[in-house]
């Protein structure tokens, strides 16, 4: 490890990841009618015009049918945030887990994607305490294709930093 103060480390590498985790631990312990958006949704007019597009859009999700008729406007956009809200906070979360775990060990990637996807699983079973949320295997999924990408997403950034600092020592 780095030559780095304890109290640095626990501040620029820990919090993150702590961070991150209470966030979706904090949203997984909130009931669903806290958390529907569909009403501010409806507000956006544009959104109308621009669903007509996609009236052609349908699919079964966890036993459910995802179009805008089942739907609505508003909920089937709802969707798409809420599953783009899982796949970014994991991506997060391995990003800086991954980032965490490269201080103490050699596989950082498989520790920071394997410990979000575990969180994943946790999350969803923690869910299941909570009124009207269910938990569901699909979200799992969803968390860990983010998850995967943000480990790689760290990789590929530490390893350009890494590359271009070794490039300015030599120079």
């Amino acid at each position: 490890m780095e030559s780095k103060s304890k109290f640095r480390i626990f501040i620029g590498y820990w919090i993150p990841v702590i961070l991150i985790a209470g966030i979706i631990f904090y949203s997984s312990a909130t009931p669903y009618e806290k958390q529907d958006i569909r009403p501010e949704i409806s507000h956006f007019t544009f959104l109308y015009d621009l669903m007509k597009h996609f009236t052609f859009v349908h699919f079964n999700y966890a036993g459910h049918i995802v179009s805008i008729k089942e739907l609505g406007v508003a909920g089937f956009t709802e969707f798409f945030i809420r599953k783009l809200c899982h796949f970014s906070i994991y991506l997060l979360l391995a990003f800086f887990a991954t980032r965490l775990a490269k201080l103490y060990v050699n596989r950082a990637f498989l520790i920071g994607v394997i410990f979000s996807i575990l969180y994943a699983a946790s999350d969803e079973f923690h869910q299941s305490f909570t009124a009207n949320r269910t938990p569901l295997v699909q979200d799992v999924v969803i968390d860990s294709i983010g998850a995967l990408i943000g480990a790689s997403l760290f990789l590929l950034i530490s390893k350009k930093l890494k590359a271009k600092v070794q490039k300015s020592i030599r120079v």
